[in-house]
């Protein structure tokens, strides 16, 4: 079978069916550049499946009823790079502004703070959100928060919700987080770090794909999406950006990516930091 597949290329037409594909499903625009990536990562779908043409492939995956393979599809061509406390100064305004805000509404004794953490990918960005939580919780008796935790990639988040991670990921989690956050393998796990359960129950992980209806009626306090838009062109941008609107509470935040923007969308936010905005009511 490898020496069939090697013999094997991905066409012009197959990478436009698959490119019609992925964007009808998820919103992913592949520019034709992104050719000879989608050859490799669906190599190893091939040989799994032991198919040993991209239009074999193609017709596995449409002709699948369970959906199952469409879930692989996307698996290989999702891109999850991801790191603890990346892109710091959102977590900063995060802890800085936007919590004491959220803290001091109404004269409720008790306040809940959604935070959805959308492409959460291997779980770092969640896990960062809720150690700012957890400490802001400590110090504001009766402020509660949850965090969902979403991404369209079962691969990540089978990561995600081990909660294990290599000790070379720790390099810009403060020592102090590390101590009271993360369990220190032993044994066979030296050189790994565990999210200690207090953590843990703060996020609750599922899958959702950013194209589809979004699941839930209750309105998010803040949504993290942060280096997913850039794939989109830009009339899915605008669609998403306005169903982040409508998922967010009145003066709610949306924060993106450094890399990215809202400026050439049409959107009803506010700008109020950099790639940081507000709901309006």
């Amino acid at each position: 079978m490898d020496i069939i597949f090697q013999q094997c290329r991905l066409t012009d037409d197959d990478f436009k069916k698959f490119s019609a594909l992925i964007y009808a499903k998820t919103g992913i625009h592949l520019k034709p550049e992104k050719k000879e990536l989608l050859h490799a990562r669906l190599g190893k779908r091939l040989r799994a499946c032991q198919l040993s043409s991209f239009k074999d492939y193609y017709d596995r995956v449409v002709d699948d009823a369970s959906g199952n393979e469409l879930v692989h599809l996307i698996n290989c061509v999702s891109t999850n790079f991801t790191g603890f406390f990346r892109e710091n100064a959102h977590f900063d305004f995060f802890a800085a502004a936007v919590l004491p805000q959220l803290a001091g509404r109404g004269n409720a004794p008790g306040v809940q703070c959604k935070v959805w953490s959308a492409a959460c990918s291997s779980g770092e960005e969640p896990y960062t959100l809720a150690m700012v939580l957890a400490r802001f919780m400590a110090g504001h008796p009766g402020f509660s928060s949850s965090i969902l935790a979403t991404d369209i990639s079962t691969k990540v988040l089978a990561i995600a919700e081990k909660g294990i991670y290599s000790l070379d990921k720790m390099d810009k989690v403060p020592p102090d987080y590390l101590k009271s956050f993360f369990q220190r393998g032993v044994g066979k796990c030296d050189g790994y770090v565990k999210i200690k359960e207090q953590l843990r129950r703060l996020v609750t992980f599922k899958r959702i794909n950013l194209m589809d209806t979004f699941p839930w009626k209750e309105e998010m306090d803040v949504i993290f999406c942060r280096n997913v838009m850039i794939y989109f062109t830009r009339e899915t941008q605008m669609e998403l950006a306005e169903k982040f609107y409508h998922c967010l509470a009145p003066d709610g935040y949306l924060f993106i990516g450094h890399s990215e923007s809202l400026t050439n969308v049409a959107h009803r936010f506010r700008p109020v930091a950099a790639t940081v905005y507000q709901k309006v009511k």
